[in-house]
């Protein structure tokens, strides 16, 4: 007597065979299995399936994993249950069907020779090939892909998160439903990306509970550490939260968009939660979380609350975890922050309690795919057509510079702009805490730094990077930023033969970026007079250029000095080769202005000419 079954595949498609032998009919991953099913999550014979009078069939489970058949787990036992009622093995779901679409072959018993085939392959010539189902395709890593919905010859109506029809009795004959109206065919929400109205009713209670029998469902303990990546998993996570969903189907706030929620919580327990879909957004610069139900963006300077959240603190910690721990950096309560990138390159800050009262806070500068060159820059206005010239020539000319800034005023991308300047024949050392620059020159040595181990030791700072990099023969060096001792020592190498270097530092002018210089040297620990240090600073930097986010979100470079050496009153002296004038306030608030050259020759203009950058008689 032949039996029929309809067997959905893990990516929504039905397969459907029918298995003519006498008796029950067996279904697992070992070859000598009737249906094979290749997946380590199918014991090796999980269940037999026998066709009785009535339209009726008994199910007997066999297996260590249980099979859920309509909307109960059953294990080591028999069960009746009637036509059409879905029974999961694993990450596939088995009907009986009553009748068969017409095209489909009859299978018999499995054929010698098939037992010898390895795990998982196709099996020999003569097998029916259908009977054995190969892994399937993963699904998308980034984003919020849709779920792809299933069609099924048999039945008409549309599946339900994976299952092709939702169980009305517990093994009992179900009637064919009617089919469902247009507005449930699964669809992107028009709201925009971050459109979260279908789950933001879902109480948090309810997300922990859903995370609490994830877990219990994939078995953890059971599986292999060392096949626990993203990709192997995410498969099992999606089929384990189709399940979950489905059992508790009841408990969900009417209008609860469960396609989305699967989404939300498989991207929480092994992404980066909400923010995925921040990070794929190439329109957001920076992503703040506040605290686990508090997310701010920006885009074109201006700061944007989200509708997004996190389930709650622990959430937030766990997508910590997941960022810094292969990076060999670790956050707890003995070190509660902690600064990382991402695989793109994205700078993090991450901060958790004791210091952060409210939850843990996660600051991400988000790493630009393509990076901006001095043309982008004179399109967006931060410069002009003569500025970039100049620049361009001053870093051609080996000048040493100072990238002076507010936080989130550019100054790194400014630095990563500048250094495109530099010849490709040059040997360049960068030096950052998190690694950020994105040089394309084919000579370039990274560094970062690395912070102590639990036992507060092996860390390399800034400072110390610096020291080794003088040993390493650079023709240049960068520094992503100087905020301490490290700037005494970025001074001696610029005033030591590495000429061209550049650096950034925290401040709000010319004037106090030359302050502030001197104000770290001193915490070099050495006993120097200020006069010393002045005059360090005025044989090393050659050039400051102050970078300025406006409070319309734009960012311009407002000012291009020279530090031209020290006045008799002993302070340094500065002269600004271009300046940004701002003449007034246009609609919605934007910045009206302009940059102007002050009319100032810098001293070095006759090594332009000399090198060939400009010839005589040219301005700048």
């Amino acid at each position: 007597m032949a039996l029929n079954l309809a067997i959905e595949l893990q990516d929504g498609t039905v397969e459907q065979l029918s298995v003519d032998v006498q008796g029950p009919v067996t279904i697992g991953r070992d070859p000598s299995c009737h249906v094979v099913l290749p997946s380590p999550d199918v014991s090796r014979r999980h269940l037999a399936v026998e066709a009785t009078t009535g339209g009726m069939f008994l199910v007997t489970d066999s297996s260590a994993n249980g099979t859920m058949v309509g909307n109960q787990r059953v294990r080591q036992t028999t069960v009746q249950v009637g036509a059409n009622v879905p029974m999961r093995v694993g990450p596939y779901i088995v009907r009986p069907i009553a009748a068969l679409t017409p095209g489909v072959g009859q299978f018999g018993a499995p054929q010698q020779g098939y037992a010898q085939q390895g795990y998982g392959q196709q099996p020999t010539a003569g097998y029916p090939q259908q009977a054995s189902y190969p892994q399937q395709q993963q699904p998308p890593q980034s984003g919020f892909p849709q779920q792809q919905q299933p069609s099924y010859p048999q039945q008409q109506q549309q599946p339900q998160q994976g299952y092709a029809q939702p169980p009305q009795q517990a093994y009992a004959p179900q009637p064919p439903p009617p089919p469902p109206p247009p507005a449930k065919v699964e669809k992107k929400s028009e709201q925009g990306p971050y459109d979260v109205s279908g789950t933001a009713m879902v109480p948090v209670e309810m997300r922990k509970r859903i995370h609490r029998m994830l877990l219990e469902n994939l078995d953890l303990a059971s599986l292999d550490r060392n096949k626990m990546d993203e990709k192997i998993m995410r498969p099992k996570v999606r089929t384990a939260l189709r399940r979950l969903m489905n059992e508790l189907a009841h408990d969900f706030p009417q209008g609860t968009d469960t396609a989305a929620l699967i989404d939300e919580i498989a991207d929480e327990a092994l992404g980066l939660g909400p923010l995925e879909r921040l990070i794929a957004d190439e329109a957001v610069s920076e992503i703040m979380v506040v605290d686990p139900h508090t997310i701010y963006v920006e885009r074109k300077g201006k700061i944007s609350l989200t509708a997004l959240r996190f389930t709650d603190d622990e959430a937030v910690r766990s997508v910590i975890e997941r960022i810094v721990t292969p990076l060999g950096r670790r956050i707890d309560e003995s070190t509660p922050l902690v600064d990382a990138r991402l695989k793109d390159g994205s700078r993090v800050n991450a901060i958790i309690k004791p210091l952060a009262i409210k939850g843990s806070c996660i600051t991400i500068r988000k790493f630009a795919k393509n990076p901006l060159t001095l043309t982008n820059l004179v399109g967006f206005g931060a410069i002009t057509e003569q500025m970039a010239r100049f620049i361009t020539r001053t870093v051609k000319a080996r000048k040493n510079i100072v990238i002076s800034g507010g936080t989130g005023s550019g100054k790194t991308t400014l630095l990563n702009v500048l250094s495109g300047a530099i010849p490709e024949d040059e040997r360049i050392v960068t030096i950052e805490d998190a690694a950020e620059l994105q040089l394309r020159q084919p000579h370039v040595v990274s560094l970062e730094t690395r912070p102590a181990n639990m036992e507060g030791k092996g860390e390399y700072s800034i400072r110390d990077l610096v020291k080794n990099a003088l040993r390493m023969r650079p023709d240049r060096i960068l520094v992503g930023e100087c905020r301490g001792g490290e700037a005494l020592d970025m001074l001696q190498a610029m005033n030591t033969g590495h000429e061209g270097s550049m650096t950034t530092t925290h401040a709000n002018s010319p004037r106090e970026a030359v302050a502030r210089l001197e104000t770290l040297c001193l915490m070099a620990g050495l006993d120097l007079p200020a006069k010393a240090i002045r005059e360090q600073i005025a044989t090393s930097v050659d050039m400051i250029i102050q970078q300025t986010r406006f409070s319309d979100g734009s960012r311009r470079v407002t000012s291009i000095s020279e530090i031209v050496g020290m006045d008799p009153d002993g302070e340094l002296e500065l002269h600004e080769i271009f300046g940004y004038v701002r003449t007034g306030t246009g609609p919605g608030g934007k910045v009206l202005g302009e940059h102007r050259a002050s009319g100032y020759m810098p001293t070095f203009i006759d090594e332009f000419i000399t090198m060939g950058l400009i010839t005589d008689g040219e301005y700048l």
